[in-house]
């Protein structure tokens, strides 16, 4: 099996997944910009899958994060994910992206049985979601997501970069200060998922609260 990943929550990445094993990326693509997603987005995506030599064709799905993030970054993410699953007729799935942190907070020596991972949803505050490790290969999602200050997190280990932002009221977990939703993560997700017949989400974005545009009301009658 091999799925294309595509994630824009934070930062823009794209990633090729092969077979059910969690380190079989085959190709990645990732941007530290926050802001030009949409531009940065599908021109990354097409010089991964040629380095690669993989087409539309060789996809057997297309997996897209669906936040939380900010409105129009997360949105740039799932509209070109639904656009190439359209154009090359392939399944398309969401994974929510905080789980890909969680899965490399997981993979982290000295992981606690419980912890946050966070990142940051601007206005002073974080998104975020408590998780759990059993004896699968996956941590188990247990509480989330939630949009909220820092302060008023549960008093768990915080991963992310959410929690570098709010170190000093935060119990921040070691060498994840700055760590964001990777389409590598997300993607290696949602193979073991789809690889054990779970079932993925829609790509309904999270975006936990309303967008800041509005649409105007009626113009006022001028006496």
């Amino acid at each position: 099996m091999l799925i294309l990943a595509i994630d824009t929550s934070a930062v823009a990445s794209a990633a090729l997944i092969e077979d059910s094993a969690l380190e079989a990326v085959v190709g990645s693509f990732s941007t530290e910009d926050t802001r030009s997603h949409a531009e940065v987005l599908a021109p990354g995506i097409h010089t991964m899958m040629a380095q690669a030599g993989v087409s539309g064709e060789d996809l057997d799905a297309i997996v897209t994060g669906v936040g939380p993030g900010p409105f129009t970054g997360l949105r740039s993410g799932i509209a070109t994910a639904r656009t190439l699953a359209y154009a090359w007729n392939k399944p398309l799935h969401g994974v929510m992206s905080l789980d890909a942190l969680a899965l490399e907070v997981a993979e982290s020596a000295h992981t606690p049985v419980e912890f946050l991972v966070a990142t940051d949803a601007r206005r002073k505050e974080v998104y975020w979601a408590r998780y759990g490790l059993n004896d699968g290969q996956l941590p188990v999602l247990l509480d989330g997501p939630h949009v909220s200050a820092a302060a008023a997190l549960p008093v768990l280990p915080v991963f992310g970069a959410g929690a570098g932002l709010y170190s000093e009221v935060l119990n921040v977990g070691a060498d994840f200060d700055h760590a964001q939703p990777d389409a590598s993560a997300l993607g290696r997700v949602a193979m073991a998922r789809l690889v054990a017949g779970q079932k993925l989400l829609s790509t309904a974005p999270l975006y936990l609260r309303e967008s800041d545009a509005q649409v105007p009301g009626p113009r006022k009658r001028a006496l």
